[in-house]
């Protein structure tokens, strides 16, 4: 057993105690005023069932992070588990979208085609995160598909096996 006080000195120790939480891979989607914005993040989660509200939170540090904040509408995609690839791709960077299949929504938004569901959204605020920004989006729209999802656990990609 290793304990230990979150601090700076034991900042890698503590992001490794956060990637043992078993999370799925998401990229979210934009429209700036530079062309479509993408980011693969696990930092997705539901807030409430009435109104219909999720949050997922990017980085401070991260170039794309600013695109997002000013962002009036998004599209976060749970990828399937053949996905590993996309999430990489947009795990480097963000604004090539050559060889992804997308569709570009009335708000400009590029939707990845397919994707295990999608969750269009407005935002409805942002909040200060420390070292993160954390967006409130209201889902407008929802869009689900067949398939396994995308998982990610210490710092590796996987799929799930339901119990049978």
């Amino acid at each position: 057993m290793n304990s230990f006080t979150p601090s700076p000195d034991h900042a890698g120790a503590f992001r490794s105690a956060l990637g043992l939480f078993t999370t799925g891979v998401a990229i979210v989607t934009t429209a700036t005023d530079r062309g479509p914005l993408a980011m693969t993040v696990n930092s997705f989660t539901s807030v409430s069932l009435d109104p219909p509200l999720i949050l997922w939170c990017p980085a401070k540090v991260s170039a794309r992070h600013d695109g997002f904040l000013a962002a009036k509408n998004f599209a976060v995609h749970l990828l399937c588990d053949d996905q590993l690839e996309v999430a990489r791709k947009f795990a480097r960077q963000g604004e090539d979208f050559s060889g992804i299949d997308i569709t570009i929504d009335s708000h400009g938004v590029p939707h990845i085609n397919p994707c295990l569901t999608r969750f269009d959204c407005t935002t409805e605020n942002t909040f200060d995160g420390g070292d993160h920004s954390i967006v409130l989006g209201r889902v407008q729209r929802v869009t689900m598909h067949e398939g396994s999802p995308l998982a990610f656990h210490g710092g590796h990609f996987g799929g799930f096996s339901p119990e049978r």
